[in-house]
């Protein structure tokens, strides 16, 4: 399928911008401004993976209409051959490019490069959603270690059982924010819970929220706008426990939002770690509500839509693992749960960039009308 008229004026347009940026950098005068350049440089190199796929997709079709035309006016049988097999390779890329250019052209998400932090929350389910909870960390701690990324666990809630009321997750890693990003919603597990002597299967479900990881001058927290408590922290175990005040919450009186951490020994510590936490959900507030305000269709994972929603179903008794939004049923649950889940993300990634290649074209279409 050849590319449209419309994507070819877009790519066009692209290659344009790519030529006056080049002109613009080597200009000597631009490194007296360290700012513009490095966003004039950053723009650059977001656009030359286009460029260059827009420039071979012109140079397969120069050398195409060469080897037609070789083809017809040819005499030689050897060299007809060598040019039928150059316009069967010719064809293959073509439509590869075809394929690969429109994904190139969709908006970053600048967030995709970004370390995240991960809260997963016990749900409905009572002892039986918190053990879950301690299931779906593990799943990710794991998927994270398959990937060579680092993680930290910032804040945990541990029941008596071993399961997790709340537990906070960082994990630091390249690209981390663009795989996790559609795991927000809903997890739902059924199986026959440890407590259940009856052997009877319960329902309980867990929530997860995929935060990109603010840097501080991303978002902005003065501090008259915080109130921050100390405390003895609470919980299962260990000696320092309850003798020192080393807990902190930290409350943002604009938002109401609340961080409590008692994870570290010091005071120190707990407050900067309810900090990196409280900055990367106002920053998910920020982008939620710019997001609103545009009326996207669907929201960029910032949430793949509401946390209330529903999204996947982990039977036991089946072996099962089903993600509603794409339909996909996996029958290997215990790999799944031991962090074998990119069968899952990749099939989550194609269908969101599809749904957004769609709303691409409508842009496209709606412009050139």
């Amino acid at each position: 399928m050849a590319l449209s008229d419309l994507y070819l004026s877009r790519l066009a347009e692209v290659e344009r911008r790519y030529r006056e940026l080049s002109e613009e950098l080597s200009d000597p005068a631009l490194f007296s401004d360290r700012e513009r350049y490095a966003r004039l440089a950053r723009e650059h190199a977001e656009l030359e993976p286009v460029v260059e796929a827009y420039r071979e997709y012109q140079r397969i079709l120069k050398e195409l209409a060469e080897n037609k035309e070789l083809l017809e006016e040819e005499k030689d049988e050897e060299l007809r051959e060598l040019a039928r097999e150059e316009i069967k390779q010719l064809e293959e890329r073509l439509e590869v490019l075809e394929k690969e250019i429109p994904l190139l052209l969709l908006p970053r998400d600048p967030n995709d490069e970004k370390s995240v932090i991960l809260e997963i929350r016990s749900g409905a389910g009572g002892e039986e959603a918190a053990l879950f909870a301690a299931d779906l960390l593990r799943m990710y701690t794991r998927y994270a270690e398959r990937r060579g990324w680092k993680t930290e666990i910032l804040s945990a809630n541990e029941t008596g059982l071993g399961g997790f009321k709340e537990a906070i997750l960082r994990i630091d890693g390249k690209g981390a924010y663009s795989r996790l990003k559609y795991e927000s919603g809903v997890h739902r597990v059924q199986r026959i819970p440890v407590t259940e002597s009856g052997g009877r299967i319960h329902t309980s479900t867990v929530t997860v929220a995929v935060l990109p990881e603010a840097d501080e001058v991303e978002v902005e927290i003065r501090p008259e706008d915080l109130r921050i408590e100390t405390m003895r922290a609470s919980g299962h175990g260990g000696q320092h426990v309850n003798r020192t005040e080393s807990a902190v919450r930290i409350t943002h009186l604009p938002t109401g939002i609340t961080v409590y951490c008692a994870n570290e020994r010091s005071q120190h510590q707990n407050r900067a770690t309810a900090m990196k936490i409280l900055r990367a959900r106002l920053y998910e507030m920020a982008l939620r509500e710019q997001q609103e305000k545009i009326q996207a269709e669907r929201r960029s994972q910032v949430g793949t839509g509401d946390r209330s929603e529903r999204i996947r179903t982990y039977n036991f008794p089946q072996n099962r693992v089903t993600d509603h939004r794409v339909g996909l049923t996996l029958y290997r649950l215990e790999e799944v749960l031991d962090g074998d889940i990119d069968e899952i993300l990749d099939a989550l990634i194609t269908h969101f960039r599809t749904e957004a290649l769609k709303r691409e074209e409508e842009n496209l279409l709606r412009k050139a009308a």
